[in-house]
């Protein structure tokens, strides 16, 4: 059975992993008949929105107290995340992928990544293992896999610039398709950058999670 290591950002669209997409995610892993283990930076998020009104909260959360909600309670901090123990990685999107997990929400093509997560993925990374990336997480690609490194977003102009700023090779893709870059092992997927439906969403991320375990 392949293992999945998936690492969260938290819980809520606007300030941390975007749930439907986390859920689809350890949906598609489990029904290709792999397993999953996810996985959330032990820090602050950047800040915490209220999803009903979209204003900044005064109290913030704790990412991997957040994630842990998606999880239902399985979870690990990052820092114990080994690749040895797995044969791919995926990373969800939500704007915690680029408020938590890097900094690319605030400083766009001067972004760099959290420590510990990007430990985490250049582990994967170094051993050639596969990943996948989704909605604005493959902001990451090029701060993993460096330059020249392949990733979509969709069709975001301003933020494609900034991936390719940092160095990535950034493909337009449409909201069911996945960008595969067969030389990092690398998939990514637009979800909700594009997607107007949990339906869209769904099939770009089902086709990321087959290619990924394929890679793997």
């Amino acid at each position: 059975m392949k293992k999945v290591a998936v690492i969260l950002a938290g819980c809520g669209v606007f300030d941390g992993a975007e749930i439907n997409e986390a859920v689809l995610t350890l949906l598609h892993i489990a029904k290709a008949g792999a397993s999953y283990q996810c996985f959330a930076p032990d820090m602050m998020q950047m800040h915490t929105v209220n999803h009903i009104t979209g204003d900044e909260m005064a109290a913030n959360r704790n990412v991997l107290e957040e994630a842990a909600r998606i999880a239902r309670g399985d979870i690990k901090p990052v820092t114990e995340l080994n690749a040895e123990d797995f044969d791919a990685l995926i990373l969800p999107g939500g704007f915690g992928a680029a408020k938590n997990l890097c900094d690319f929400a605030v400083k766009g093509p001067e972004a760099v990544m959290q420590s510990d997560v990007l430990a985490a993925c250049k582990h994967f990374a170094d051993a050639g293992k596969a990943a996948g990336f989704m909605c604005i997480a493959p902001a990451m690609i090029p701060m993993v896999y460096g330059q020249g490194a392949k990733a979509t977003i969709g069709n975001d102009a301003d933020t494609a610039a900034g991936i390719t700023a940092l160095g990535g090779v950034h493909i337009d893709c449409a909201v069911d398709d996945i960008v595969v870059d067969e030389t990092n092992k690398v998939v990514s997927t637009p979800a909700y950058m594009l997607a107007q439906s949990l339906v869209e969403a769904d099939a770009g991320i089902g086709k990321l999670v087959t290619k990924v375990l394929a890679l793997a």
